[in-house]
């Protein structure tokens, strides 16, 4: 088992900056990826962005240019910096650890953009 606890997200202006943080304990296994969804009401969850063990990044095209994902392997922490926040942005973002067919995710943090 994997618990994944995330902090950071609230509510900021249009142009505005977040920090999310994410801390995974538990089986952590190397060779993993972690990630951020997003799920907006009435919509599917969506791979916002996730990052390999190695550091290999992997963005949806709305967000490239404007959000960043890092990780520190030693403190199995994985975080997502959002710049430049469109109301779009706005959803219930979810942290992801992924290990082969297995898949966690944290409970969800509120990111909301005001125009």
């Amino acid at each position: 088992q994997v618990q994944l606890v995330e902090s950071g997200g609230g509510l900021v202006q249009a142009g505005g900056s977040l920090r999310l943080s994410c801390a995974a304990s538990g089986n952590i296994f190397r060779g993993n990826v972690m990630g951020w969804y997003r799920q907006a009401p009435g919509k599917q969850r969506e791979l916002v962005a996730d990052i390999t063990s190695g550091g290999t990044t992997n963005y949806r095209d709305s967000v490239k240019g404007r959000f960043t994902i890092s990780r520190d392997n030693a403190k199995n922490t994985v975080t997502l910096q959002m710049n430049s926040l469109k109301p779009e942005d706005t959803a219930v973002y979810y942290c992801n650890y992924r290990l082969g067919a297995r898949m966690y995710w944290g409970q969800g943090t509120q990111v909301t953009v005001s125009s």
